[in-house]
């Protein structure tokens, strides 16, 4: 099925990613520092564009090479400190952590609590969104998916501590699904600092909350500095307190004993340890045996031109600097996501799911915390468990998916457009935000995933699947089954992340599957059917723990997104033709259709420029003959999914990313091939004056330079 011959390319992408494989086992699970994850995207990006050797002798050296990594990182790891931490509430149903901590550091945490949220001022259960309505600690340390490959009977065991954001120490617990609290409660959860400037430190949490740390034995003569408020345990259990700013060398009486740093006020702690000589000593030489063992697995397998990375890094430079001016935290951090927000609902119910995985409980983790999907898509709960699994306490699991995203828009521009073009578009999209109005930038991706949020994830998938299905290169698909198969797969895979794009894959797949059948490319067919069959794996989760029929998710036919259901619009009319505009139907429908105008960006202004474009896509789809048949089919599921905006809700820009997307892609390939030409003859004057412009020409010799790397 895999057509994987020796003499051809056939197996290049397979051997790219067991390559990218070896590199992920060389720096060991989980992946969740930005230094580790740095080097493993300056990997993939020098394995991808290469070419992977196929000799038995290179691969042999490359499984030396990792069998010598993994076992020289056992032989020199460091010693570890056991870490834990929870979020501190008083009182609760089994009272845990006054029954958990020590007695002399419970009193000092629920007295520092009374102190900032006085009795007299707490909001009740009543109140909507109050802690109180919530859940409280069920342990004593909160889970940490940090601790899924180094256990601790805390929360997690690290080989450093270092931190004066809390945001940057990875707090797991911040983001369970039982501390969702609104803005009704008097204990919130974070603070934004809306500056652009402070994209590095956008979030401030607000939750209180408290750290421990045990230090083994190995650590005795290293320094432990912080500010703030420090417990130290001493002989019979008993705790002295330390306030300020402070050092003190370990000893040896101090090994094995707890220090707790107190953080019920917001951004009062942090905690700096310097190890000892020796220690140190070891975990330089485990880096270096990571980055030698790097080293040598891409200089035995991959073959490489290092011009043919500079566009990769130029692309990924350009999308960091976006993701750090936006929230900087995205990038090996764990911010404290909203309270009511669809991102703490995925990653609290991700976490869940997690945790019965851990313990063995199958039927837990396969129901997803829903006998019947209502909220939203399914998919981002069961990718948040995957990501904490590879990438511990981090969401550097979907950060991947939106570095990934402008070279998949690369790949659609330059799939319809010439070189010039497409590098143009894949700048203009990623670093300009003009494309905020038409909602075709990047930064809309990146605003919405940082958010934790399903549709950037969906839409991503959706471009994965799409350019297997419509082919790479001019030339259109092949007959082969695997592009097939994977495309379909990957478009079933947008829908589980959020059913709103299953019309645009229906006319994509629809269009496709006929093609195949008219050439009776009968394993391109096969691949097609087989790819797509998981998509029905929602209706069997539906009906095997719900005995109910849902295709997809049940929040379909919510008011709140079907805001203007088939009956409304026949109410409409009946309001047009008796003259009686009483129900206000038609009201609703004009507002309906002027919101969908307004686009992503949801500036009214935008309306008949986006008129316009709409238009466009109707002739190429309807008219445009003369245009690839590939690119009508990509306009023909672009008008699919707006004719979902005519249904539900327009209003909520987030829902509509991919189907702007593709108009403009569709518009700017009617603009190359028959608007250029036009506007020279309409108005040859003004063209030769753009043409001949300086700043023309300097942007025509940096875009050929640039082509001529990307070559």
């Amino acid at each position: 099925m895999l057509d994987c011959r020796l003499t051809t390319q056939n197996c290049q992408p397979v051997l790219k990613l067991t390559v990218l494989a070896a590199a992920v086992a060389v720096v060991g699970l989980p992946i969740n520092d930005l230094a580790s994850y740095a080097m493993l995207v300056v990997l993939a990006v020098v394995i991808f564009s290469g070419e992977v050797r196929m000799e038995l002798r290179a691969w042999l050296a490359a499984v030396t090479i990792v069998a010598v990594a993994i076992a020289g990182q056992i032989l020199l790891a460091p010693p570890r400190i056991d870490e834990g931490h929870n979020v501190f509430l008083p009182g609760g149903p089994n009272n845990v952590l006054e029954q958990g901590l020590p007695a002399q550091v419970y009193r000092h945490l629920a007295d520092e609590f009374d102190k900032q949220y006085p009795p007299a001022r707490r909001c009740g259960p009543s109140v909507s969104g109050c802690w109180h309505k919530g859940g409280f600690p069920d342990r004593v340390y909160a889970f940490s998916a940090d601790g899924i490959f180094h256990k601790s009977n805390l929360s997690r065991s690290v080989t450093q501590l270092d931190f004066s954001d809390p945001v940057w120490l990875r707090l797991g617990f911040i983001n369970e699904a039982r501390y969702n609290w609104y803005p009704g409660s008097d204990v919130q959860r974070t603070q934004r600092d809306r500056r652009f400037w402070m994209g590095l430190h956008r979030w401030h949490l607000t939750m209180p909350w408290f750290e421990t740390i045990r230090l083994p034995a190995a650590m005795v003569g290293g320094e432990l500095c912080w500010r703030g408020e420090v417990m130290w345990e001493g002989a019979d259990e008993r705790f002295s307190l330390w306030t300020g700013e402070g050092c003190r060398t370990i000893e040896p009486a101090d090994a094995g004993r707890r220090i707790f740093g107190i953080a019920i006020k917001p951004d009062t702690l942090s905690m700096y340890f310097t190890p000892p000589w020796n220690v140190r000593l070891l975990q330089f030489a485990n880096w270096a045996l990571v980055l030698a063992a790097a080293f040598g697995l891409i200089v035995a397998l991959v073959r490489f031109k290092a011009r043919r990375t500079m566009l990769p890094f130029i692309l990924i430079g350009l999308a960091v600097a976006v993701i750090a001016i936006d929230d900087a935290s995205f990038l090996g951090g764990v911010r404290p996501l909203d309270g009511g927000d669809d991102g703490l609902f995925y990653d609290g119910v991700g976490r869940l799911i997690l945790q019965k995985l851990l313990a063995g409980d199958i039927y837990g983790a396969l129901q997803g915390h829903e006998n019947v999907f209502y909220y939203g898509g399914p998919g981002l709960r069961y990718f948040r468990v995957l990501e904490h699994i590879v990438f511990g306490e981090s969401y550097l699991g979907y950060l991947s998916l939106i570095i990934l995203l402008p070279f998949l828009a690369f790949g659609l521009f330059r799939r319809f457009l010439p070189e010039s073009w497409a590098l143009a578009l894949i700048i203009i999209f990623i670093a300009v935000p003009i494309g905020m109005l038409f909602g075709t930038s990047f930064a809309n991706y990146v605003k919405w995933s940082a958010r934790g949020f399903a549709d950037p994830a969906t839409y991503i998938l959706f471009f994965c699947g799409l350019l297997p299905i419509i082919g790479a290169t001019s030339a259109g698909p092949n007959e082969k089954f695997t592009p097939a198969f994977f495309g379909a797969l990957l478009l079933a895979l947008a829908i589980f992340m959020k059913p709103i794009v299953a019309p645009a894959a229906a006319v994509l797949l629809g269009g496709a599957g006929l093609y195949a059948l008219y050439l009776r490319q009968w394993p391109r067919l096969a691949g097609l059917c087989i790819g797509f069959l998981p998509v029905f794996s929602m209706a069997l989760h539906n009906w095997y723990f719900g005995r109910v029929f849902v295709l997809f998710s049940a929040n379909s036919a919510d008011p709140d997104l079907l805001v203007m259901p088939p009956s409304a619009y026949l109410a409409a009319l009946c309001e047009l033709f008796t003259l009686n505009f009483s129900g206000g139907y038609l009201t609703r429908g004009f507002f309906q259709i002027v919101n969908w105008l307004s686009g992503p960006s949801e500036y009214h202004a935008m309306d008949p420029v986006n008129a316009a474009g709409v238009a466009i896509l109707v002739y190429v789809v309807v008219r445009g003959r003369k245009f690839d048949p590939w690119l009508r089919l990509v306009g023909g599921a672009a008008l699919a999914q707006h004719a979902v905006a005519f249904f539900y809700s327009a209003v909520s820009a987030r829902y509509h990313y991919l189907t702007w997307f593709l108009t403009m892609l569709v518009d700017t390939v009617f603009m190359h091939e028959v608007g250029m030409g036009w506007l020279k003859r309409r108005y040859p004057v003004m063209s030769e004056r753009i043409i001949s412009h300086p700043w023309s020409r300097r942007l025509a010799s940096g875009l050929a330079r640039l082509q001529k790397v990307a070559s």
